[in-house]
């Protein structure tokens, strides 16, 4: 009974000696957090039926810009279209007022759409090399420019000339084409000059038809001058 009761004491003051040497826990140190920058919201795809709203929207938009450019040009009172045209070949060997002629290049523009068309002059190969397009007007001018209607493979213009009234040829342009066309569509190849202090009857046009794949066809040509 005796060293019951003298190992109940001992073992509580252990135990409380214990208790009072136990380490407290540790806290946890939380880091503040730097503010997040949401990321910028992807704009939501139109609808499709949007998406083909705008796209018939813009050719309407382009079909109208073309037919207003185009009308500027017919009406313009310096311009005049050629009224005689020889060529160094025209598919099919076509003479006179044939389709692919040279007789197809003169006159105010007839071809309606882009493309291969036998309304405009062609030559005889595609992608065969030089050929050229001399075109007369019937009344001499003191030019200011030349606008050359390419309905088909347009940019394979590298050379024109101005014919003056003694039959005197003068090179206006001569390179290579760098304008940029729009695809499929009929275009324009202008060269503007300072007014000419000679009288222009004529003009010579020629194509290194190998630079542009396909028939590179002329519908009319302008010469503009007073």
């Amino acid at each position: 009974m005796c060293k019951t009761r003298l190992l109940l004491p001992l073992t509580m003051s252990i135990v409380l000696l214990a208790a009072c040497g136990k380490k407290p826990d540790t806290a946890t140190i939380t880091q503040p957090v730097p503010p997040t920058t949401p990321a910028p919201a992807t704009p939501a795809s139109p609808p499709p039926a949007a998406a083909e709203e705008d796209s018939e929207m813009a050719k309407r938009k382009a079909a109208v810009e073309f037919a207003l450019a185009e009308q500027k040009i017919a009406e313009d009172p310096q311009g005049q279209w050629a009224t005689t045209a020889t060529a160094s070949s025209t598919y099919n060997g076509a003479k006179e007022q044939a389709h692919y002629s040279e007789w197809q290049a003169t006159g105010a523009p007839n071809v309606e759409h882009y493309g291969d068309t036998g309304e405009a002059w062609a030559p005889k190969d595609a992608d065969a090399g030089i050929e050229w397009l001399q075109l007369g007007f019937a009344k001499p001018v003191h030019a200011t420019a030349i606008r050359i209607r390419q309905n088909n493979a347009p940019g394979a213009i590298i050379k024109i000339e101005l014919i003056d009234d003694t039959n005197a040829k003068h090179t206006v342009f001569e390179g290579i084409d760098a304008n940029k066309y729009p695809a499929n569509s009929i275009v324009w190849f202008v060269q503007t000059v300072d007014k000419t202090p000679y009288a222009v009857t004529g003009a010579k046009i020629t194509l290194a038809t190998n630079a542009v794949q396909g028939w590179n066809e002329i519908d009319a040509v302008q010469l503009v001058g007073e």
